[in-house]
């Protein structure tokens, strides 16, 4: 029978690609035998991702610089993929700040009443603006194929409020208080909403549009804010790094061929309760 999940032949580009799922996700497609192109800010970063990648699969991917904030960026890197004749299949519009709760300040910034608008610029700038840049350019030339799939990454906080009492710290005042800033919700429901509004707007040129939604993965947290979150999850964990590698492979392959403008939330339950 004829592995649905199979990607042969397709050609996926990540942004965000040497973040911590960024590199999972390429790992899932390559896995599924498609190739894969990183982007990122840092070459040093996407040098390390692309060795990380190649000790997994044998498969070492091409990479390129990419801001996705700047729209000059993203054509540039357009413009080089096409004068090598190479078409992108795939999209993952994975690129975010994800900005750390920090406990050491003075004055937690990261409050709302606090929280400036340089911030709130520069992460929707790289979160919200970067996936739109990507879906417009990248996704218009699919429409013109006739085919392709759009996966924006998303958070179980696309869909829930984030939970302030996993930050709090006996060394404030309730009112001091640090907490996950606005703009990272923001964000998240405001990929959800690109992702419903692309998937109707190229429905039928034969271009689907779906996101995901994560919750926690592990990655050095601190046993005080483990203990916390692990209250709050049904599954009383949080997610190791690959176990999002099915679902990315589900996405963007013809298993989920009838699968269009939906929010695929993956968090061991958190969401439900």
């Amino acid at each position: 029978m004829k592995d649905l999940n199979d990607l042969s032949g397709k050609l996926a580009l990540i942004t965000g690609s040497a973040g911590l799922l960024g590199v999972e996700h390429a790992i899932a497609l390559i896995n599924k035998n498609a190739k894969v192109i990183l982007t990122d800010i840092s070459n040093k970063r996407l040098n390390s991702a692309a060795e990380f990648i190649y000790k997994e699969t044998g498969h070492k991917p091409k990479y390129y610089l990419m801001d996705v904030s700047s729209e000059k960026s993203v054509l540039e890197v357009f413009k080089k993929i096409k004068s090598e004749n190479l078409f992108i299949d795939i999209l993952i519009n994975n690129a975010a700040i994800d900005p750390k709760v920090d406990s050491s300040s003075v004055i937690n910034t990261s409050r709302f009443e606090f929280f400036s608008t340089d911030d709130w610029d520069m992460q929707l700038n790289v979160g919200l603006k970067g996936a739109m840049i990507c879906s417009k350019i990248f996704g218009f030339e699919m429409c013109q194929h006739k085919k392709g799939v759009i996966l924006n990454i998303a958070s179980d906080l696309s869909v829930i409020a984030p939970d302030q009492r996993l930050y709090s710290s006996e060394k404030f005042s309730e009112t001091d208080q640090p907490v996950k800033p606005v703009t990272y919700s923001v964000i998240k429901h405001g990929l959800v909403g690109l992702t419903k509004y692309t998937a109707s707007y190229w429905a039928s040129s034969g271009v689907r549009c779906n996101a995901l939604s994560p919750g926690g993965v592990y990655n050095d947290q601190n046993k005080e804010f483990l203990n916390r979150i692990n209250k709050l999850i049904p599954m009383e964990r949080m997610a190791r790094r690959d176990e999002y590698r099915g679902a990315v492979q589900f996405l963007c392959s013809d298993a989920s061929s009838y699968m269009n403008g939906q929010n695929i939330v993956i968090d061991g339950g958190r969401s439900i309760i």
